[in-house]
């Protein structure tokens, strides 16, 4: 192998290293976390400039599970530092959202639940910064790779972003088939014990009634036809 190519390797190595280095200091934050929703909670987030890209998702994990067919859903709404609100979404048991923030500050994200059953809410949030010409403009150190850089890293968080909302609902409708499945199971196994229940008490109450019957025979005036068949029934009992 010549020197040369060996040299363009290290580059590439070398730039591969600093392009990884340069997409983790880009500026970005990211929240994951999950909220039991009683009534109404909030979660908070500064976003640090204006025109910022924040996006994110949130899952109801039991949604599936003790939802009726009546119930409303939550809402989720999200405010802003002057108290607007920038994004709502109505009777929902998880979706994806992205807004551009108006202007920096703390933006407020609520949910509100209506029923008085508590609700666990799977919860993403992403705000991430994309330097614009203005910024170039103001900053003349920063390099218009830095641009390229944040596009690329904005790109592989809402690739990363859809996963986490995937498997967020993949592991929602797990949860549900498994509960599903142990329930039917219980009331099959219920079910089943019940009826041997049912068929041994039918059983003991039919062989006491019949030896109470055969107890009387020395007392009673009975027909020998009637004599037959509670003697025939009696040693069905008793082979049984």
């Amino acid at each position: 192998m010549g020197s040369g190519l060996i040299e363009r390797m290290r580059g590439m190595i070398r730039c591969g290293a600093l392009l990884v280095l340069l997409l983790l200091s880009t500026v970005s934050h990211i929240s994951a976390l999950s909220v039991t929703v009683n009534d109404v909670e909030c979660i908070y987030e500064y976003v640090l400039y204006e025109g910022d890209t924040v996006s994110g998702n949130f899952v109801v994990v039991d949604h599936d599970i003790f939802w009726g067919s009546d119930h409303p859903g939550i809402d989720f709404t999200v405010t802003s530092p002057a108290g607007n609100n920038v994004h709502t979404l109505k009777g929902t048991s998880g979706d994806k959202f992205e807004f551009k923030a108006p202007r920096s500050g703390m933006y407020k994200f609520c949910f509100h639940n209506p029923y008085s059953t508590p609700e666990t809410v799977s919860f993403h949030i992403h705000v991430g910064h994309i330097p614009t010409e203005h910024d170039l403009a103001k900053d003349e150190h920063l390099d218009p790779i830095n641009v390229k850089i944040a596009e690329l890293r904005e790109a592989l968080e809402s690739v990363t972003s859809e996963q986490k909302y995937l498997k967020a609902r993949d592991a929602r409708h797990r949860r549900t088939s498994q509960l599903g499945t142990t329930a039917f199971d219980e009331i099959a196994l219920q079910e089943r014990m019940g009826l041997g229940l049912d068929v041994k008490g039918s059983w003991a109450r039919t062989g006491r009634e019949i030896k109470d019957v055969h107890g009387l025979w020395d007392f009673l005036p009975l027909d020998k036809s009637l004599l037959f068949v509670i003697t025939g029934l009696d040693l069905l009992y008793q082979r049984a």
